[in-house]
C-alpha cells in the first residue's frame, strides 16, 4: 500500500498581508479625495498632482509585493518609506504656511502608516520603530519643529500601532512554529505507536518465544535464547524511545510553518465486516459468539479492532496457559461495536500492568489500548486474580468511518 506525503502549511500573518494590500489602496483613494475636496485652496496644486500621480501608480504597481513577506523585500521597504517621507516634505511646496499652521494634512495623509506597517509585518516591532521615528521625524521638519495637536496624535498612533503590530507578529511566528513542531511530535508519536504495534505482535513475540524455549532446551539453544533476550529487550527499549523529526519552516516565511506527515492511504472501498476478521480466531479453546447479522465498519477501524482482539487473545496465550480457555463476544450497538475478550487464566495481579509498562513491555498499553485510542474508542481490561481476566473494546461507528475515510483522502 503506497505511502504518501501530506504537507500542511500555516500563517497566522497572511491575512495581515492582504489587510496591508487593501488598506494601501484605500488610503491612496482617501488621501486623493482630501486633495480635490481642498483643491481651490492649495497654493501649488501642480505639485500635489504631480506627487499624486506617482502615488497612485506605486501603490497600484507594487500591490504584488505587499502580498506575501517574501515578495515585500528590504529595497521595497526602503523605497516605499521613501515615498511616504518625500509627500510630507513636499507638503510644504504645494500648502501656504497658514494652511499648514492650522493643522491641514500632509499629501500622503493615513497612507503614510501603510508603509510603517509593512515594516512592521516583515521585520518586527524594531522595524517599525525605524520607520515610524523616521515619519515622526518628517512630520517635524514639515511643521517647522512646531507640531499641532493633530501632528503629535497622528504620529504617536502610527509609532505605538505599528510597534504592537510588530510585536504581535513575532508572537505569532514563534506560536507558529511551536504547533508546528507539536503536530509533528503528535504525528511522529502516532506513526511510532503504530511500528510498535506491529513489532509487538510479531518481532518481539517471535523473540520472547525464542527465549523461552532456548531456556528450555538448553545447550546452544540456551545461549541463541539469551542473545534473543537481549535484541528483545533493546527494540523494545527502541520502540519506547524512537526519534523524532527536525521541524521545518518554509524557505517562504509568508507561507508558514512546515509539517510534513506520512499517510498510508486505505485502498478498500466499502464498509468491512468485523466478524469476517474475527472469525480466524475461533478455535478449541476460543469461542466466538458474534450477530447474525453483518457487524460493519470501516476497513482501517475494522482491522484494528481484530488486532486488538488478536493481541488480547495472544496475552492470554502467554500469561493464562495455553490450556486456558478464551470467549469472544462481540455486540453490534447502534452507536458503536463492543467486543469482549474474557479468559478463565489466574488473572493479572494489581500494579503488574504498570510495571509491565515501565519495562517496556507495551503490549496492552500500544497494541490494545493504543489502537483502540486511535479509532477514538476505549479498551477496559477487568481481572480479578483467580478469577480470570476480561478486557472489553469499544469503537464508535461514525467517528471510526471518519477516521477511516479521512485516512483514504
Amino acid at each position: 500500500m503506497a505511502k504518501r506525503e501530506r504537507v500542511m502549511r500555516m500563517s497566522v500573518e497572511q491575512p495581515l498581508w492582504r489587510a496591508l494590500a487593501g488598506y494601501r489602496v484605500l488610503t491612496m483613494v482617501y488621501a486623493i479625495g482630501l486633495f480635490i475636496s481642498a483643491y481651490d485652496e492649495v497654493a501649488r496644486p501642480w505639485v500635489a498632482i504631480a506627487y499624486f500621480v506617482v502615488l497612485a501608480v506605486w501603490t497600484l504597481a507594487t500591490l504584488p509585493r505587499v502580498a506575501n513577506a517574501a515578495s515585500c523585500t528590504k529595497r521595497f521597504l526602503v523605497l516605499d518609506l521613501t515615498v511616504a517621507l518625500a509627500g510630507i516634505l513636499l507638503t510644504r511646496l504645494a500648502e501656504t504656511p497658514a494652511r499648514i499652521d492650522a493643522g491641514s494634512p500632509t499629501l500622503p495623509s493615513i497612507w503614510t502608516a501603510g508603509a510603517v506597517l509593512a515594516f512592521a509585518i516583515k521585520g518586527g516591532w524594531r522595524w517599525a520603530a525605524f520607520a515610524s521615528t523616521l515619519v515622526a521625524a518628517a512630520n517635524l521638519i514639515h511643521r517647522s519643529g512646531v507640531p499641532t495637536r493633530d501632528t503629535v496624535h497622528m504620529v504617536l498612533l502610527v509609532w505605538i500601532a505599528s510597534i504592537a503590530i510588530g510585536y504581535v507578529v513575532e508572537v505569532a511566528r514563534a506560536s507558529e512554529r511551536t504547533l508546528a513542531r507539536a503536530l509533528e511530535i503528535e504525528a511522529a508519536t502516532r506513526e511510532r505507536e503504530r511500528l510498535a504495534r506491529d513489532i509487538h505482535d510479531s518481532v518481539l513475540q517471535v523473540l520472547a518465544m525464542v527465549q523461552r524455549r532456548g531456556a528450555v532446551i538448553g545447550g546452544e539453544a540456551a545461549e541463541l535464547g539469551r542473545m534473543a533476550g537481549e535484541q528483545e529487550v533493546a527494540l523494545r527499549t527502541l520502540v519506547s524511545g524512537g526519534l523524532l523529526p527536525v521541524s521545518r519552516v518554509s524557505e517562504d516565511i509568508a507561507e508558514g510553518a512546515v509539517v510534513r506527515a506520512v499517510e498510508e492511504p486505505d485502498d478498500s472501498t466499502g464498509p468491512v465486516d468485523l466478524r469476517a476478521l474475527l472469525a480466524p480466531y475461533a478455535g478449541a479453546m476460543v469461542s466466538l459468539a458474534e450477530p447474525g447479522a453483518p457487524v460493519t465498519l470501516a476497513p482501517p477501524a475494522a482491522r484494528e479492532l481484530a488486532a486488538a482482539v488478536g493481541a488480547a487473545l495472544d496475552n492470554v496465550r502467554k500469561h493464562a496457559g495455553e490450556h486456558a480457555r478464551a470467549w469472544i463476544l462481540v455486540e453490534d450497538e447502534p452507536d458503536e461495536v463492543i467486543v469482549t475478550v474474557r479468559d478463565d487464566g489466574p488473572g493479572i495481579p494489581e500494579g503488574r500492568l504498570a510495571q509491565a509498562e515501565g519495562e517496556g513491555r507495551l503490549g496492552v498499553a500500544l497494541s490494545i489500548r493504543g489502537r483502540l485510542r486511535d479509532l477514538g474508542g476505549s479498551a477496559e481490561l477487568i481481572s480479578v486474580p483467580g478469577q480470570g481476566t476480561e478486557v472489553e473494546l469499544k469503537v464508535p461507528k461514525a467517528d471510526s468511518a471518519s477516521r477511516g475515510k479521512a485516512g483514504q483522502r
